[in-house]
């Protein structure tokens, strides 16, 4: 039996498509075993979403070749979509596929194995209008399962090189998300993250089907306990898609919407499509219509012309605004944008302390939302064994809102909805005692 090993670097969206492409491997007999051991193919999915992406792949492709010169080297993902002869010139590599084809990863590794000639498959992914049917029906993570219903983006944001890796938009069918919802669902999932590059855009190239339209089917399904929208951005957040999240129990009150910027002339230069006053209109529509959501945010800090007045504006605009958590990001070159070729670029020092203190901001958000919840009894779904303190009895898992919560569990609730109290908060994790678990029935009821 031939053995694989998979490297993923980069978003959730590459590690989603690193488990479809294992799915098809374990299919035609493969062995899995772990990176760092000998295997017979190295498959290495890479990122190229800043220039250290880059670097970072090329070290992980060159550690495979290093580990087993006679294994089949085969490199996809966003930075062999990019890069390809960059990918295909490292001594070493055998096949390189981008980021579309990958369904015929199996074919291209018999057909080197039989010709042992290199694999250039990397074909233009502008030109691509389909979206590549990639199935997932099993995860490690026993109790969210992520469905991939989306790919690419049509924004191209003057720091962002993603639409010249994944390419336009591209929805998956409804009825390919729907079948794999089912699949999941009776595979024991509570919870289903919707997730993609640009997972708002979902319906733009289909007709007279819209996220909403995709939402109130998959609300249908029997037995799905949760549904979790990754990421979102605010002007796809119209007044229909609230309302189908206000009328549905199964929708999770958290949507992860980034901001980027809290200044409207730093917007402009990154060619974001919203202004400052656009986002607070709907961030403030959604808390109308749903009381106590929670909202993540993702802020670059240091884009190229940021001033510090700049920076205040965004650090005042999303203290006014209550957030919940935000990932922030210093500013990061990459070659081939806009933003690269920039002039005014911000120091690292500079960027650095930005980046301390919007981090202090989300820890202080964090604990004033999870606040407003001590004492209430919340439904959590059990993860993992809590690792900061091993053997403690404690299992972490996540509220509907997107709260941390360890308390004492078993493995057998692994994945089972449970009533928790809140007791204790903090910004990295909250604390809560049991209280009992919901059967399937009364989750239904």
């Amino acid at each position: 039996m031939s053995k694989i090993a998979f490297h993923t670097l980069g978003c959730k969206v590459n590690a989603y498509e690193t488990e479809a492409m294992w799915q098809l491997f374990q299919q035609a007999g493969y062995e899995r075993v772990e990176f760092d051991h000998t295997a017979d193919v190295y498959l290495i999915n890479t990122c190229t979403v800043t220039n250290t992406g880059d670097k970072k792949s090329r070290q992980v492709i060159r550690r495979a070749i290093r580990k087993n010169p006679d294994a089949v080297i085969a490199v996809t993902g966003c930075y062999a979509q990019t890069s390809p002869s960059e990918v295909a010139a490292i001594p070493g590599v055998d096949i390189v596929v981008g980021t579309q084809g990958r369904d015929k990863l199996i074919d291209y590794v018999e057909q080197y194995r039989k010709e042992r000639q290199p694999i250039n498959a990397v074909g233009n992914i502008m030109k691509q209008r389909e979206y590549e049917e990639l199935d997932v029906p099993t995860f490690a993570d026993r109790t969210r399962a992520s469905l991939k219903i989306q790919e690419g983006c049509n924004n191209f944001c003057t720091f962002c090189i993603i639409p010249w890796a994944k390419g336009l938009s591209r929805s998956r069918k409804p009825e390919n998300v729907l079948a794999q919802a089912r699949q999941l669902v009776a595979a024991g999932y509570k919870e289903i993250v919707l997730t993609g590059i640009h997972t708002g855009g979902y319906g733009d190239d289909l007709e007279n089907y819209q996220l909403a339209d995709l939402l109130i089917d998959l609300d249908k399904i029997p037995d799905l306990h949760r549904i979790r929208i990754s990421s979102i951005e605010a002007s796809q957040v119209g007044d229909r898609l609230i309302e189908v999240l206000n009328s549905s129990d199964k929708m999770c009150r958290h949507l992860h919407i980034p901001l980027q910027a809290g200044d409207n002339e730093v917007l402009k230069r990154m060619r974001r499509k919203y202004t400052v006053e656009e986002y607070r209109e709907t961030i403030l529509k959604l808390h109308q219509a749903l009381p106590g959501v929670a909202i993540t945010t993702d802020m670059i800090v240091g884009f190229p012309g940021e001033t510090e007045e700049q920076f205040l504006n965004g650090y005042r605009f999303v203290e006014e605004l209550g957030m919940y958590q935000m990932h922030v990001f210093p500013y990061s070159k990459r070659t081939g944008t806009p933003a690269a070729r920039m002039t005014d670029q911000v120091a690292d020092d500079a960027k650095n302390d930005r980046v301390s203190r919007l981090i202090a901001l989300s820890n202080k958000l964090t604990t004033t939302y999870a606040s407003k919840y001590t004492g209430e009894v919340l439904e959590v779904i059990p993860e993992r064994a809590y690792k900061e303190e091993p053997n403690s009895g404690l299992y972490t898992g996540y509220t509907d809102n997107y709260l941390p919560v360890a308390f004492p569990a078993t493995e057998e609730m692994i994945g089972k909805v449970c009533r928790v109290k809140l007791d204790e908060v903090g910004p990295e994790m909250n604390k809560g005692s049991f209280v009992r678990v919901l059967e399937d029935k009364q989750l239904c009821s």
